[in-house]
C-alpha cells in the first residue's frame, strides 16, 4: 500500500449560529477552502483526481453534491470530479479516510478531502404525502440543522434519545459530575483563546471574503466555572449537561490536501498511518471513539505510550471526559492542548477536517511525533485516524 501524506490543511474560522458566516451559502464556504488549498500549495487544480467532502445535512443549499458544486465555484476544471459523503459528525474524517484509501490502493495520487456545514442556513422541512397532491392536514416541521427527525418507529425508543440525553446518560454511567464538565469546558475556552493569541491556528486559517473573523466566534474569554454553574440543565431536571458544557451550533468549512509521497514539491505536514471505525448502541455514541482510537493505534503499530497528543472532537464535556477515562494511559495535558469544540464550535461536516488539519500542523510545529484524531458520531459510531511525522 502507498503511504498517504497530508500536504496542507486549511479551514475557515468557525462562526456561531446566526453569526458572521450565516450569510454565506455552504457551497460558497466549501469553495473558499478548496481554492485556498490549491493556492497555498501552488498545485494545478486540474491535477486533483477527486474532491471528497463531508456534509451531514444536505437538506438545503448543500443538496445535490456540495463537493462538486464547491469545486466548480472554486474555479476547478470540470474534469475534476466531486463526491459528498455523510457520516454525520465525522463526515470529513470519513472523507479523509476514503481519500487516503484511494491513494493507498493506487487509484489516485492527489485528492482534496474535507467538509462543510452551515447549520445557520439548514432549512426547516415537512414530510410529503404518500401520493401526489394528496391532502395531509397538519404537519410537523423539522429543523434539519441537528438531531433526529422523521425517526423510524421500528427502532427501540431508548436508541432514539437526543444527543444531549445520551450525553446525560454518559455522565451518569461514567460518574462524571457537573463540576467536572464545567471545569473541562472552561479549560477548552481558555486553551483555545491562548492558542489563537499565540498564533497556533494561524497556519491553517483562511478567511471568508466579506465575513472575516479574528478567531473562532464561539470562544468566550471570560468563561468561569462559577458562571457556567448558573446555567440550567437542558435534558433532565436533575441533569448536568448544559449549553455551557456542550458544543454549539456553527458554520464553517475545512479542507485537507492528500497525496502520495513526492506528488508535490512541497514538504508534507504528516502521514496517515492508522484508521478505524467502531460501533456501539446509538444512545452510547459518546464513548464510541474509545475503541475506534484503540483500533487505529493498533493498526498503526503504536500504543498509547507513543502518543504525543490527541485531537478529540468535544461534542459534550461528558463525552470527552468519558473518552479520557476510557484511555487510562492518556494524560489530560495531551488532550486537545489548544482547546476543542466546546469553545471552537462543531459545524458537523467540517469538524473532522478541522481536528485532522490542526493535528497535522501541530506535528509540523513540534518537529514530529504521533497524534490520534478521534470523533464521536450520532447513532452510535466513532472514527479515529493516526497521524505521524
Amino acid at each position: 500500500m502507498t503511504t498517504t501524506y497530508i500536504y496542507d490543511a486549511v479551514r475557515t474560522p468557525f462562526g456561531r449560529a446566526g453569526g458572521a458566516l450565516s450569510t454565506v451559502r455552504p457551497d460558497d464556504l466549501a469553495a473558499v477552502v478548496m481554492r485556498a488549498a490549491v493556492d497555498r500549495t501552488g498545485v494545478d487544480p486540474a491535477r486533483i483526481e477527486d474532491v471528497i467532502f463531508g456534509d451531514a445535512n444536505q437538506a438545503g443549499e448543500d443538496n445535490r453534491n456540495v463537493a462538486r458544486f464547491g469545486a466548480l465555484l472554486a474555479g476547478f476544471p470540470t474534469t475534476v470530479t466531486g463526491v459528498t459523503v455523510n457520516r454525520l459528525c465525522a463526515s470529513s474524517v470519513e472523507a479523509v479516510i476514503q481519500g487516503s484509501r484511494a491513494i493507498g490502493s493506487g487509484d489516485a495520487d492527489l485528492i482534496l478531502a474535507g467538509g462543510v456545514e452551515s447549520m445557520s442556513r439548514a432549512p426547516f422541512v415537512v414530510e410529503k404525502a404518500a401520493k401526489p397532491w394528496q391532502a395531509v392536514g397538519n404537519q410537523t416541521m423539522w429543523n434539519t440543522s441537528i438531531g433526529w427527525r422523521m425517526t423510524n418507529r421500528a427502532l427501540p425508543v431508548h436508541w432514539t434519545v437526543s444527543n444531549g440525553e445520551a450525553a446525560e446518560q454518559t455522565a451518569r454511567e461514567w460518574g462524571i459530575t457537573r463540576e467536572a464538565q464545567d471545569q473541562f469546558a472552561v479549560r477548552s475556552h481558555k486553551l483555545a483563546a491562548e492558542a489563537w493569541a499565540a498564533g497556533h491556528y494561524d497556519a491553517e486559517i483562511v478567511q471568508v471574503p466579506g465575513a472575516e473573523l479574528a478567531r473562532d466566534e464561539g470562544i468566550r474569554d471570560g468563561s468561569t466555572v462559577e458562571k457556567l454553574a448558573t446555567l440550567k440543565p437542558l435534558f433532565a431536571a436533575d441533569g448536568s449537561v448544559t449549553a455551557g458544557n456542550s458544543s454549539s451550533i456553527n458554520d464553517g468549512a475545512s479542507a485537507v490536501l492528500l497525496g502520495r509521497e513526492g506528488v508535490l514539491d512541497a514538504e508534507p505536514l504528516a502521514r496517515v498511518t492508522g484508521r478505524a471505525a467502531h460501533g456501539v448502541d446509538p444512545n452510547q455514541f459518546p464513548t464510541a471513539p474509545i475503541e475506534a482510537a484503540n483500533k487505529a493505534l493498533a493498526r498503526a503499530g503504536k500504543t498509547w505510550a507513543d502518543v504525543d497528543f490527541v485531537e478529540l472532537n468535544e461534542a459534550f464535556a461528558s463525552q470527552s471526559l468519558a473518552c479520557l477515562k476510557g484511555w487510562p494511559d492518556l494524560d489530560l495535558a495531551k488532550l486537545n492542548p489548544h482547546g476543542g469544540a466546546l469553545a471552537i464550535g462543531h459545524p458537523l461536516g467540517a469538524s473532522g477536517g478541522r481536528i485532522i488539519g490542526h493535528a497535522a500542523h501541530e506535528l509540523k510545529r513540534r518537529g514530529g511525533g504521533v497524534a490520534v484524531v478521534a470523533i464521536c458520531i450520532g447513532v452510535g459510531q466513532g472514527l479515529a485516524i493516526v497521524l505521524e511525522r
